[in-house]
């Protein structure tokens, strides 16, 4: 079998919820596992998970998934629903629902007659994506007070800049604002707002990255914070060559050796998500020490430079990202995010629960 595994440390996933917990004030947790639990699998995410307090995902279907599985705790659909097909589903699995804009608040009118939702009410205060412009945040409101099919109304707003210097004040300020004399419970805090920003903490706070171990911020590292990586992304050294001064590496002739330099191959490649635009310099682990990727990241295959370990050679094991080597760092040397590693891990790679 081919030597490339990602581990999912279940132990983990709790560990960073305690984390949560701790800086939440008592809010409850809605922990954010779409697109497939940030590529950890969603059936394993939620079981790791159960103590948080519910679950926000994308996909109905998944959710839907969930519900017959057995899952009791809040789930919340943090688009909404796409079109009025899915309402009595929504209805049967009493899932809770984002409305964002008036097509969704007029879909409403089309639930089956004895359906009933928690709904969060989608809020635009600067983040221009989803959610109702706050001038006509009022009437929407008092629309879905109104309207047969609601129950609860919980309001809600997504941060633009709660990981950057200029924070979420400038948002929250808006936010307060309108929910003012409303009585409604609210959510707001990301990750970078539960860690940075206690004010926003309110009724429910929802994360994501850092669940999976990783720092939302640009400025801190995610150990920083107490959390553990979830995922470890690993291989083996597959062949070793040996180059002199001149030699290249890899498609393109990317690499170009400065001198004498042994070379190792490892199983892992951009058809398994590692990137392909990762440039020579990318950190990885052989045999538990430090190195880095050369040339270009190929299909099924990187190249790393074992000059400097003389006693690693074939079946050394690689680790691509998690235990002992930050996914955070790996993404940045390849001016991407973590959130996208994480994602992009492919069905191929055996996925192994501990």
């Amino acid at each position: 079998m081919r030597p490339l595994t990602a581990t999912i440390d279940s132990a983990a996933f709790a560990h960073n919820l305690g984390v949560v917990r701790a800086h939440a004030g008592g809010a409850r947790v809605l922990a954010v596992v779409k697109a497939n639990a940030y590529g950890h699998g969603l059936a394993r995410a939620a079981r790791a998970l159960g103590a948080a307090d519910g679950l926000g995902l994308i996909e109905i279907d998944a959710a839907v998934r969930l519900r017959e599985g057995g899952y009791a705790k809040r789930l919340v659909l943090l688009e909404g629903l796409f079109e009025t097909g899915e309402l009595a589903a929504a209805a049967r699995s009493d899932l809770s629902i984002v409305v964002h804009g008036e097509e969704q608040l007029r879909m409403l009118d089309e639930a089956p007659a004895n359906a009933r939702f928690d709904v969060l009410l989608k809020l635009n205060t600067g983040m221009n994506r989803l959610g109702f412009p706050l001038g006509q945040a009022a009437a929407a409101l008092a629309a879905l007070r109104a309207h047969r099919a609601v129950r609860e109304v919980t309001l809600m707003t997504h941060f633009a800049a709660a990981d950057e210097a200029r924070g979420v004040d400038w948002q929250f300020e808006s936010f307060s604002a309108l929910a003012a004399g409303h009585g409604l419970p609210g959510t707001l805090a990301n990750s970078a707002a539960v860690l940075r920003h206690p004010q926003t903490h309110v009724d429910w706070v929802r994360p994501g990255i850092m669940l999976y171990g990783c720092s939302p911020f640009a400025d801190a590292t995610a150990a920083a914070f107490g959390l553990k990586p979830v995922m470890t992304l690993a291989s083996r050294i597959l062949a070793v060559q040996e180059i002199a001064a001149g030699d290249s590496v890899g498609y393109g002739s990317a690499f170009v050796a400065p001198g004498p330099m042994r070379i190792g191959v490892a199983a892992c490649g951009y058809a398994d998500g590692y990137p392909r635009h990762a440039p020579t310099g990318t950190p990885l682990l052989v045999a538990g020490r430090r190195t880095r990727t050369v040339g270009r990241i190929a299909m099924d295959l990187l190249c790393c430079d074992l000059t400097a370990l003389p006693a690693a050679g074939v079946g050394a094991p690689v680790v691509l990202w998690g235990a002992g080597m930050p996914a955070d760092e790996v993404a940045a040397a390849a001016g991407t995010v973590s959130y996208e590693l994480l994602c992009a891990l492919a069905p191929r790679v055996p996925v192994i629960e501990r």
